[in-house]
């Protein structure tokens, strides 16, 4: 007669706290969509404002331009990058556009998007053109493009693990502590996953 009673109660117990938490989590969710939609209407009205004093990435000439350009993906990558050398190129990695505007002014969304889409545009290019040279010995060239990413705060899992392995085995302590810095101050959602591979590497170089 008691346990059926007690199971009653946990029962009903439970099945109240199945509603609390199902309503809460209603009540969060409402919150968090008057939030955003509060913040967007905020940022639609917002004036232009400067952007020339942004920090916007400039390509450096001694990047290997012309190294196996008979290679037809190297001589395509070498094409992609120089063309970007004209044009502005910004990393706003972990900026959403209500963000931008609310920063920068609603006007200058459209032009904002498109210095970010140059970026991305260049660390993909450039990891695959590293990637290449790499494939054909030519590791110097392939390790010195890879370190100009690290430089603009890329987000390329695959080009802080390449530099990782590289810094392991030479013992460059501090050149794989400040692949852990650089990617830890920026905003990428791929940062903690990052960092968790580089820690394992250093791990199991230790052991």
């Amino acid at each position: 007669m008691y346990w059926k009673i007690a199971s009653l109660l946990i029962f009903a117990i439970f099945c109240l706290w199945v509603y609390y938490e199902s309503h809460r989590t209603v009540n969060k969710a409402k919150k968090e969509e008057e939030t955003f939609w509060e913040r967007e209407e905020k940022a639609n009205s917002t004036r232009r404002k400067p952007i020339d004093h942004l920090d916007y990435i400039k390509i450096p000439d001694d990047l290997p331009f012309g190294l196996k350009e008979d290679n037809v993906n190297i001589s395509s990558y070498n094409k992609i990058v120089s063309e970007l050398k004209g044009q502005k190129i910004l990393n706003l990695t972990g900026y959403t556009n209500t963000d931008l505007k609310l920063e920068y002014g609603a006007p200058n969304i459209t032009e904002l998007s498109r210095y970010d889409q140059n970026y991305t545009t260049l660390v993909t290019t450039l990891q695959k053109w590293a990637d290449e040279l790499s494939n054909l010995n030519e590791e110097d060239a392939a390790f010195r493009i890879m370190e100009y990413m690290i430089e603009i705060k890329c987000d390329i899992g695959k080009t802080y693990r390449m530099l990782g392995k590289k810094y392991l085995k030479e013992n460059n302590t501090e050149a794989f502590d400040n692949l852990i810095k650089i990617i830890s101050g920026t905003r990428s959602m791929n940062k903690e996953y990052i960092k968790a591979s580089l820690e394992e590497m250093r791990t199991k170089a230790e052991e």
